[in-house]
């Protein structure tokens, strides 16, 4: 991951997995780990049991991010070009805004992480973050701006509407029950329609028609688990060697994003690191297409 900004694209594309969970919990659409229709109900008296299928995802967003604050464990895989990069972090986020403070390992190295205001930071180790300081940045919504999203904020809360507007009873299956962390939960089977999400067109160019997502959840119809299956069409690589690609021949990626909830309404303390200590990486993440999911 020290390597994700300034070196191999395979990193790069690890890193944009992360950012993928990070702006679904900004939305209010975490928990979950593929998707479907479905209208069966679980236990009995919770919200979450009561509730039809379709219902019950589409307020789950909205009772998830009432809790504020959770402690959030996060997989990301990440995998095309013939590697494969998985990462795994674990911290704290703000339902609400998509805040969070974590550390991420991957490639036998860990990094500290943070995400304030649309701003992400990273602490590589020692030594390998460019522009001899410890911290890097980059702007999410300057990156966003770029690549075509219409200036639109990442962690628009609004999207959360949207995403709910993108299922309906076909779309959704219920799975039954299943234990996350110690907790009963339902698991649903959620397929979205990628057409209807903020900037649909754009998004149905990069991931295609549908996004399928599993989501656990609980009694009180909060989401415990999350996970999430994109196959992207990352940039394409130029060169004129032998057996290089061509701009006409976009590489696919896939990314499988995992997010576990518990112990909500933990304390979280998000801070900027010092801005003397912070290169800003951000017109390179554009160039990159580093986070194009």
């Amino acid at each position: 991951m020290a390597r994700s900004v300034s070196g191999g694209r395979i990193g790069a594309l690890s890193v944009a997995g992360i950012l993928a969970g990070t702006v679904l919990v900004g939305c209010g659409s975490d928990g979950g780990d593929t998707a479907g229709p479905a209208k069966g109900s679980s236990t009995p008296g919770s919200p979450g049991a009561r509730e039809p299928g379709t219902q019950a995802v589409r307020s789950a967003y909205d009772r998830t991010a009432e809790e504020d604050t959770a402690r959030v464990a996060l997989k990301v895989r990440t995998s095309g070009g013939g590697a494969a990069v998985t990462a795994n972090g674990e911290g704290v986020v703000d339902l609400d805004d998509g805040d969070s403070v974590m550390t991420v390992t991957a490639q036998g190295q860990r990094m500290e992480q943070r995400l304030i205001d649309q701003v992400l930071y990273q602490k590589p180790p020692a030594g390998q973050a460019p522009g001899g300081k410890p911290w890097i940045k980059i702007d999410l919504e300057k990156v966003a701006a770029r690549q075509g999203a219409g200036g639109q904020s990442v962690n628009d809360p609004a999207r959360s509407a949207a995403l709910a507007k993108a299922i309906d009873d076909k779309d959704v299956t219920n799975k039954g029950p299943a234990e996350v962390g110690g907790v009963s939960t339902t698991r649903y089977r959620v397929t979205v329609d990628v057409a209807e999400l903020p900037d649909g067109a754009r998004l149905s160019k990069q991931l295609g028609p549908a996004l399928p997502m599993d989501i656990w959840l609980d009694d009180e119809g909060r989401i415990r688990r999350q996970q999430v299956d994109m196959t992207v069409q990352a940039p394409a690589a130029t060169g004129t060697g032998t057996g290089a690609k061509t701009a006409s021949e976009p590489r696919k990626v896939t990314v499988r994003t995992v997010l576990e909830f518990s112990d909500f309404g933990t304390e979280l303390e998000a801070d900027a690191p010092p801005a003397g200590q912070v290169t800003d990486m951000t017109a390179r993440a554009a160039e990159r297409g580093g986070t194009r999911t």
